[in-house]
């Protein structure tokens, strides 16, 4: 990629209506929460027992470690959105800092993300109802969820922010639980000696375990190591917690809905650290302080087993109920995201091709580009009834995943550009220079571990060849604005 000199203009100096809050639908208290729950993952709730067996209580130190990186990310995010609070995508940036060959590539590649993201949200959500209707298939049930979710995004933002501020409250309240569970179990000096019965999230069996033990804080540091199962699972761990974090820069695209947008951004950014703390860290505190951690088995949800352990014999629906509503927010904030993506990517590029994506509905919102990638997602049930297909989408949805630590990388780079530009005015987020490009060297060694382990080397290889063969693409193609002026 090289440096074009392109100038793209910002959105608000073709749609002032826009910046000056007309189609704004979205409020304070949805951006809150939506920044609180967008911090949480369904890895949390089903990963959690995954990631404790890798590398042990030392994983806290690798969930503060990720989630320092996301922050200067966002930081570097939220300081380009708050000189421009108009876009509709933080990558309208990378076409403005870097040029139009760059920011076709990284926003086509990032659109590409989440829509196959989407896609396996729209699965696990099939596979979570099969746990209420196993007779029902996935073929009715999805297109279903996509449709409901899709008629809410059509409606305004203000829809998009309700139906997220109630699915992010069902996590908080599960997170909620478990840690206030936690501190009484503590306090009591609670005994258990119970047979617990869990479904393995690897090969969907039964599986029944006797537990015995006591909820003690010296169940996480009493003999604490670094690298109890060794120094290649410790850095296992840290592949698993950034794909955990991945997506928490929508943020930055909601709060570009909101009426005040430089406010509203600069308090959801400057909480991050916090709801790390408090709904990462604290989760896993509670987990591993009321259940040894040797004792966790790496495919059980140690939600259910700690809810078990209380007495809720319904601790399966439960949860299965908390990562349903998690995958079908994950799914919301997809269908919100991609549709301003390519809207933004439409109206930077000015392909004449993409020019019904530029099209807004009386409600503020990019119908026509909500149309075209909720017909795409709602390919998935069919895509994956077909055996041989079904795999490849499997593969395909890994590659994508580790797209994201490319997009990252050019964003912080994008940020660099800005900082250097004429429109650089000082500093919102007041982020130490050196901590940007110690950043994307930690996310190009974490991008570079996925090639040393046998699940992620093969999606790893396939991120570097899409990599180079669209990069290249994008490189000799002629952006269209370009063409206009010659």
């Amino acid at each position: 990629m090289v440096k074009d000199k392109t100038y793209i203009p910002p959105y608000h100096e073709t749609h002032p209506s826009e910046t000056e809050g007309e189609n704004r639908g979205l409020k304070n208290r949805h951006i809150q929460l939506i920044a609180i729950a967008g911090t949480i993952g369904t890895g949390l709730f089903m990963g959690a027992g995954k990631s404790i067996s890798l590398t042990g209580p030392s994983i806290l130190l690798v969930y503060l470690f990720i989630g320092g990186l996301m922050f200067v990310l966002l930081r570097a995010i939220g300081s380009m959105l708050y000189m421009d609070p108009s876009q509709h995508s933080f990558l309208s940036f990378v076409f403005r800092y870097i040029g139009p060959r760059t920011g076709y590539f990284i926003q086509w590649t990032y659109w590409l993300v989440v829509i196959f993201m989407a896609m396996a949200e729209l699965t696990a959500i099939g596979s979570y109802l099969q746990y209420w209707l196993p007779n029902v298939p996935l073929w009715v049930t999805e297109p279903l969820i996509l449709v409901v979710l899709f008629g809410l995004n059509t409606l305004n933002a203000k829809f998009f922010g309700e139906t997220e501020f109630w699915f992010g409250m069902i996590k908080i309240i599960a997170i909620g639980a478990m840690i206030l569970t936690a501190i009484i179990l503590l306090v009591t000096h609670f005994d258990y000696n119970s047979v617990q019965h869990y479904t393995s999230t690897s090969t969907g069996k039964a599986v029944t375990m006797h537990a015995v033990g006591s909820a003690s804080l010296s169940n996480i540091f009493s003999g604490f190591s670094l690298f109890p199962n060794g120094g290649m699972n410790f850095i296992a761990s840290f592949q698993m917690v950034m794909f955990a974090f991945v997506a928490m820069e929508f943020i930055g695209m909601t709060a570009a809905e909101t009426a005040n947008p430089r406010p509203t951004l600069k308090k959801a950014i400057h909480q991050i650290p916090y709801r790390i703390l408090i709904f990462y860290i604290g989760a896993l505190l509670a987990i591993m302080s009321i259940i040894t951690w040797h004792d966790i088995p790496a495919d059980a949800s140690p939600f259910v087993m700690v809810f078990q352990l209380i007495g809720v014999t319904w601790a399966a629906s439960l949860v299965n109920f908390v990562v349903l509503t998690s995958a079908s927010s994950a799914l919301n904030s997809a269908l919100f995201s991609t549709s301003r993506n390519l809207y933004s990517l439409s109206v930077s590029n000015g392909d004449k091709a993409l020019k019904p994506f530029t099209k807004l509905s009386k409600n503020g919102i990019p119908l026509n580009a909500l149309i075209f990638t909720a017909l795409l997602i709602f390919l998935t049930p069919f895509i994956t009834l077909i055996p041989g297909v079904a795999n490849a989408f499997v593969a395909v949805t890994a590659i994508a995943t580790n797209l994201f630590l490319i997009v990252y990388v050019v964003t912080l780079i994008t940020y660099l550009r800005y900082r250097r530009s004429p429109e650089f005015v000082g500093e919102v987020f007041k982020t130490p220079w050196i901590l940007i490009p110690v950043t994307i060297v930690f996310f190009i060694l974490i991008f570079l571990s996925l090639f040393f382990f046998k699940d992620t080397a093969g999606p790893a290889i396939g991120a570097v060849i899409w990599v180079i063969v669209f990069g290249l693409v994008s490189f000799f193609r002629k952006p269209a604005l370009e063409t206009e002026k010659a």
